[in-house]
Parts: structure tokens; C-alpha cells; sequence
């Protein structure tokens, strides 16, 4: 058979829905998600996906545009709707989107607040890596708090006490979903002029009530930002966002996205401005192309159209995959209740609605972590450390930990040390049966009978 022949008198329309069809036929018959038995791997997270997902992939791969395109304005359409935020602008990974939203913070653009460096930003070392990266590599001077358990998220009491002259802003995560005082910082932020950003890479669908207003995380701040690293909430493979109600930040997020340049044109158009050839742009030639104006020292971070794709069937998904979080957070917390005298079980900030990454636990006095954790992992439940435990003592703070410069830390860090030995966490992703989660709080169960 001739290979032109399966599409021989059709339209590329008609070949194009005849493609995407077996697509979704394929992915219906050979991606079917294993059933569970007993002793199976239970992932701490995992991708959550059908024939939606994949149909879309393959369509833009059909269109062949790749860089970002319709399906990316869709999708910043979608998130932004869904977060109810003005501005969204979809980049190629959470760590991209903190770095977007912290460089945005030092363009001149923003003048005598803009970030320089030397400059502060208050923050805390039991975390993600990369929402303290963008400041050391900007030369600006993390300040770490101490955090608080069962909450583990920054304890407000100290932030006066880390506000200094040099203090320009305030960037730190909801801890695996859980918001931190968003009532308190905001507060602080607005008594000190500070700017608030906030990691909501662990929390997308989390809620907070402020002044009587349940808000989702990452619209009260500043800039939130989103990942979508397959454990998250809802996935890309690789992808994030960051998102504004500010529109001169949201026009420096854009330019800061999209190489540094001044010209607000998508890829593939031209002149939308109407000013191309007809300005003077700092000291280039009087009608210097526009196109090629770089009002800042950017990147190029967006995001490819068959990410987006995924994303876009994802964001359908999105509450009911919050729906499950929620209900799998309760179901555990609700059969582990008995355990309290070995392990701090989790708690909610108060006048929040977390939609949970995982679920934290803190060994109680006398019990070996290391002993617990390897016991679940041997009977296949995964776990996780709550990511750099105290970022402060890992390799690369060995540097700047020995020329005790570069960073801040306020008062002592006993908490995010405690953490560091004492706790991990595992998941609630919405993949998990009750089947599983009850094998999970056996094997907890059985895990304490081997220390006692």
C-alpha cells in the first residue's frame, strides 16, 4: 500500500480528525492505568491523564508550530480565569517561573523599589531550592526564618526581626500546599513597602480568606508562580506559570520571558505595536526595528505549544484532581489520628482551604526516622524529605557558609533542623484508592511496632 494512500481523497481536515481519532482509540487501549494490588508501589505522586491529554499533544504536533502558539494562549486564558488573576504567562518550568517573577522585581522599570544588589529578601531554608536561586544569582541577600510545626511554613513572629533597611522583598512557598499567614505577611509587605511573592508551585487550588475574601494562593501577593512538573497538581511533563494583577509587572514578566525585548509581538507577528520603525530606542538608530529593541536582560523561558497542549486538558481536570487531594489529606489524617504519640500529624494555617501537595509528618521524640522511612520504602510506599530540609546546610552553601557572607539567618533555625531529621512526607495525589491509602496507614502501623 501506497503510504498517501489511508488519507487518498480527504482534506487535511478530514485526515487530521481521522489521526487524532485512532489517537484517542490508542490511548484508551494500550494507556489504561494498572489496577492496584496489594504491594504495589504507591508513588508519593503521579500523572493523571486520558485520551484528552494525548488528542490534544498530537494536535499541535500536527500543526507543527512548536514554539508557543494558540494552545498557550489558551492556557494563560484558563489559569488565569480559573485563579482569577488579570495576567498569566506560561513558561518552561516552576523554576523558570521563580526566576521570572524575582528578576521582574529588579527591573529599572520599577525604579527606587526595583531590587538591586545587596538588597534582602526575606525568605526560609526548609524549601525548594530554586525559590532562593534567583536571589543569589541576582547578588541579592536571602534572609532565613525559622519555620513552624505542624504548619511548616514561616513563623510570622520573626519577621520583624529580619526587616532590615536593605529589606525589598518577601518570596517563600506554600509548604506542600498548605498557605502560609497570608494575612500577616501581606500586612508586613504593605507596612514596609516590600514586594510579596509568592511559590505557589506546591499549591495550586489552595485558598486563603483575607478581609472576609477567600482569594487562591498566588493571586494575594505580588507575582505567584506555578509548576508543572508531572508530581504537580496538574502537568506538562516540564512547564510552569507565573501570574500578575499588576500590568507593568505583568509587561516585565513578558519581556523578561521573551529574550528582554521591548517588542510585545507574539512569535510570528509583526508590528502589532504600530511603532516599528518609528521610535528611539536608548541610544540604536532612530527607527531601529523594534522587534530587536531589549529593554532588558532576558531569557528565552516560554513554553512549547505541546506543552501547553497537555496543559490545557489538564486545567478541565484541575478541580476535581483538588477535590481528590483534599479528600485523601482528611482520609489519612482521620486514620492516623491514633498515632499522635509517635508522629505530629499536619495541620491547616488558619482561614485556609489548602489543596494538599502531600501529607507532612514529624517523628515524636524517640523514634528514628531513618528506621520508618526505610521500613515504608521496602514495603512500597514512597516518601519524600520536605526537599533541601535546611537548604543553609547543603553543598552549595559550602562557600558562602564558610566566608559567612551572602546570606542572613534570623535568630536560630531549630525548626527547619528539626525537619531536616525528623520529618518527611508522603502523597495524596488524586491516583490514590482507599485501597492504598489504608495499606499506607497499615504499613505506618506496622513501622511503629518495629521501633516500640
Amino acid at each position: 500500500m501506497n503510504e498517501t494512500d489511508i488519507f487518498k481523497g480527504k482534506t487535511e481536515e478530514q485526515a487530521r480528525k481521522q489521526i487524532l481519532l485512532q489517537v484517542r482509540e490508542y490511548c484508551n487501549k494500550y494507556h489504561k492505568k494498572k489496577q492496584y494490588e496489594t504491594g504495589d508501589k504507591i508513588s508519593y505522586a503521579g500523572r493523571i491523564y486520558d485520551a484528552e491529554e494525548m488528542v490534544n499533544l498530537v494536535d499541535s504536533s500536527l500543526e507543527f508550530w512548536l514554539t508557543s502558539g494558540r494552545y498557550t494562549e489558551q492556557f494563560e486564558r484558563g489559569l488565569a480565569k480559573y485563579l482569577q488573576v488579570k495576567y498569566c504567562s506560561a513558561v518552561n518550568s516552576g523554576s523558570s517561573a521563580n526566576l521570572l517573577a524575582f528578576m521582574a522585581l529588579t527591573s529599572p522599570l520599577l525604579g527606587e523599589r526595583r531590587i538591586l544588589p545587596g538588597d534582602e529578601v526575606i525568605t526560609v531554608a526548609a524549601g525548594f531550592p530554586t525559590t532562593v536561586t534567583p536571589m543569589l544569582q541576582y547578588g541579592a541577600v536571602p534572609v532565613f526564618v525559622d519555620i513552624t510545626i505542624p504548619q511548616y511554613n514561616i513563623d510570622t513572629n520573626r519577621l520583624e526581626e529580619a526587616f532590615s533597611e536593605k529589606t525589598k522583598a518577601v518570596m517563600i512557598a506554600h509548604t506542600l500546599g498548605n498557605p502560609f499567614d497570608l494575612c500577616r505577611i501581606k500586612k508586613f509587605c504593605d507596612t514596609h513597602n516590600l514586594w510579596l511573592v509568592e511559590d505557589n508551585c506546591d499549591a495550586l487550588g489552595s485558598r486563603y480568606c483575607i478581609n472576609g475574601e477567600w482569594k487562591y494562593t498566588g493571586t494575594i501577593g505580588d507575582i505567584g508562580t506555578s509548576s508543572f512538573y508531572p508530581p504537580h497538581h496538574i502537568t506538562m511533563g516540564e512547564g510552569g506559570a507565573v501570574y500578575t494583577n499588576q500590568p507593568l509587572l505583568h509587561k516585565i514578566i513578558r519581556s523578561m520571558r521573551d529574550w528582554g525585548r521591548d517588542c510585545i509581538c507574539a512569535s510570528g507577528r509583526d508590528n502589532q505595536c504600530g511603532h516599528r520603525f518609528g521610535r528611539q530606542f536608548g541610544e540604536l538608530p532612530f527607527g531601529y526595528d523594534h522587534k530587536y529593541v531589549y529593554s532588558h536582560f532576558g531569557y528565552n523561558l516560554k513554553v512549547t505549544d505541546m506543552q501547553a497542549a497537555v496543559g490545557c486538558a489538564q486545567l478541565d481536570k484541575l478541580p476535581d484532581f483538588v477535590k481528590a487531594r483534599k479528600e485523601n489529606f482528611k482520609y489519612l489524617r482521620t486514620q492516623m489520628k491514633e498515632m499522635t504519640d509517635t508522629f505530629i500529624l499536619p495541620e491547616a494555617c488558619e482561614e485556609s482551604d489548602p489543596s494538599w501537595f502531600g501529607f507532612m509528618i514529624t517523628c515524636q521524640a524517640g523514634m528514628d526516622k531513618n528506621k520508618i522511612v526505610q521500613y515504608l520504602e521496602k514495603h512500597g510506599v514512597q516518601t519524600r524529605m520536605l526537599f533541601a530540609g535546611n537548604l543553609t546546610k547543603q553543598p552549595c552553601f559550602d562557600v558562602m557558609r564558610k566566608k559567612g557572607t551572602g546570606y542572613r539567618i534570623v535568630g536560630d533555625l531549630k525548626n527547619t533542623d528539626r525537619i531536616m531529621k525528623d520529618s518527611f512526607w508522603i502523597g495524596v495525589y488524586p491516583g490514590m484508592t482507599k485501597e492504598m491509602l489504608d495499606y499506607m496507614v497499615k504499613m505506618f502501623k506496622n513501622a511503629i511496632k518495629q521501633e516500640i
